[in-house]
């Protein structure tokens, strides 16, 4: 289903990307956010056209929506949005942002984002505006160095944050949060899904099975194609 439903009353989170493809590591990934922040349901959001990776090669955005919605078909909690697919221009997730606060009214909504992505949060538009918008859950993998949490802090987002010691969390004026959340999920990554399949190797138990067909079926990732 790619059209959201009505989420009035609901702890909504929205997690964007590429996938490129969507793999398990996504999946366990937003199961433990999921959990760990009693959401009631989590939107894959793949982007059309990611503003800050113009010279990547991907496949189509159709076939990128067709896998998500494949992989948490299974899952109540989980669902797929076509929104940056039916908008024209760059993915920015400003709007994304606004157009799930307008149209669908949650009572809270929660962005997560990875911490390499946060890193260069300084560079996307009206950046200084999404945290005074919704929650911000910046999410991490074991054994990947992270820098003093002060330091990843865009300048402009500074004087709106302070840092709640007993809760372990940044909190903005608006009354939004800010967390840092190591994820303990698997430790799978879209590229070596791509790397594996250029051999001409099996994706199982890395892809839902649902996907790995799909991407057979449709001869996907055999060589990269480009942005369309």
């Amino acid at each position: 289903m790619t059209t959201p439903s009505d989420c009035r009353g609901l702890k909504v989170g929205i997690f964007g990307g590429t996938f490129n493809p969507i793999h398990l590591g996504h999946l366990r990934s937003a199961e433990e956010i999921r959990e760990t922040f009693a959401l009631d349901r989590i939107y894959f959001i793949p982007a059309a056209r990611p503003p800050h990776r113009s010279g990547d090669t991907l496949v189509s955005a159709t076939h990128r929506l067709r896998m998500v919605e494949l992989a948490v078909a299974d899952n109540p909690d989980f669902q797929a949005s076509a929104v940056e697919l039916e908008r024209t221009g760059p993915s920015y997730s400003i709007d994304t942002i606004r157009s799930f606060l307008q149209t669908l009214e949650p009572s809270s909504l929660f962005f997560v984002v990875g911490l390499d992505a946060f890193r260069e949060i300084h560079t996307w538009k009206e950046y200084a505006s999404i945290p005074a918008l919704c929650h911000l859950l910046v999410t991490s993998r074991p054994g990947v160095f992270t820098p003093p949490q002060e330091q990843l802090l865009p300048v402009a987002l500074q004087p709106a944050l302070w840092y709640d010691s007993s809760r372990k969390m940044y909190r903005h004026t608006s009354g939004h949060t800010l967390v840092f959340h190591e994820i303990q999920g698997l430790q799978v990554s879209a590229s070596q899904v791509r790397a594996i399949l250029r051999q001409g190797k099996s994706v199982r138990y890395l892809v839902p099975s649902s996907v790995a067909a799909y991407i057979t079926d449709n001869n996907l990732y055999q060589q990269e194609e480009s942005l369309r």
